[in-house]
């Protein structure tokens, strides 16, 4: 089987085999932040969902991302933990939520542990 970056021709495209494949609603909004507009994200994920929002210069998310991954290619991040209730599961939550892990490049630019989510952001 091919991957996506090799392609497929038209003809190819209309007559492989398909498959069903649930459809999975992806929220995609714009969050408003003191003077910028950023992009927030909720891709559901079976029992639980990726939540972030990312600026023009880095993000905040869920517990699910990797702030010290980002970190190795210089990219300003830090993670949340939810304020109230058991996870992250929309912007709200996550612009509510508790910074609990910055990488450097997002230290570096004022970000702090224990600040909000929507603080985290403004400082991106």
């Amino acid at each position: 089987m091919r991957s996506c970056e090799e392609g497929f021709s038209v003809e190819e495209f209309l007559t492989r085999p398909r498959q069903m494949v649930p459809v999975i609603p992806m929220c995609d909004i714009n969050v408003e932040l003191g003077g910028k507009t950023a992009r927030g994200f909720v891709y559901p994920l079976g029992p639980v969902s990726l939540v972030g929002v990312v600026t023009d210069v880095g993000m905040v998310g869920c517990g699910a991302f990797d702030v010290a991954a980002l970190e190795k290619f210089g990219y300003p991040a830090a993670r949340v933990r939810p304020s109230t209730g058991p996870s992250i599961v929309s912007i709200p939550d996550l612009l509510a939520g508790i910074v609990k892990d910055a990488n450097v490049p997002a230290q570096s630019r004022g970000v702090k542990v224990g600040m909000t989510g929507r603080e985290a952001l403004e400082k991106l």
